[in-house]
């Protein structure tokens, strides 16, 4: 729970990168408050305990609310997509961020690459980036190679990615000024 707080004062992209990884532990324990309890839960500080078991409590009620239970995504993290993918049309828009365009068109032919592949072309662009990122992520937690393909491809989009966390903070501290 306070990871996830600070990752979403600190980096929205990893916040939300965090935010499924813990929707897939909650998948892992069946959804079930007891055996988050037993099996994530008890490795924290007794005084920690009672906000995490809390927390993950009512996550498992939203995901089942929202029928996520088995895949997909909590209604708040596909809002900070949706949030996102607002800023990043802004930033596009805007002739102030030629830095943040070149970025994007660098990760472009990855992207289409990638949602030709997994079947999902009607998909916004940055959920197939984050989809990129958590797999990546997936695969090095389970110590598996990463082709040199997928490690160039990722590194365009993780650039655009970090970017366009960065303007998000920015902009959430009023200190992005997108009007020409």
């Amino acid at each position: 729970m306070k990871i996830a707080q600070a990752l979403k004062e600190k980096n929205i992209a990893e916040y939300l990168l965090y935010m499924w990884q813990v929707e897939d532990l909650i998948r892992a324990n069946g959804c079930d408050i007891d055996r988050l309890k037993a099996n994530v839960i008890s490795r924290f500080p007794e005084e920690e305990r009672p906000a995490l078991e809390e927390w993950y409590a009512n996550l498992c009620n939203m995901m089942r609310a929202e029928g996520v239970t088995e895949r997909g995504h909590l209604q708040i993290n596909c809002n900070v997509i949706l949030n996102l993918t607002e800023l990043h049309g802004a930033l596009l828009a805007s002739t102030k961020y030629p830095f943040y365009n070149a970025a994007y068109f660098k990760a472009l032919p990855f992207i289409v690459e990638l949602r030709q592949r997994n079947g999902h072309k009607e998909e916004p662009e940055l959920e197939t980036c984050f989809e990129a990122l958590y797999g990546v992520l997936l695969l090095r937690l389970q110590k598996k190679e990463i082709s040199a393909g997928t490690a160039k491809a990722m590194e365009a989009i993780s650039s655009f990615v970090s970017l366009l966390a960065n303007y998000y903070d920015k902009d959430r501290k009023g200190e992005l000024k997108l009007d020409d």
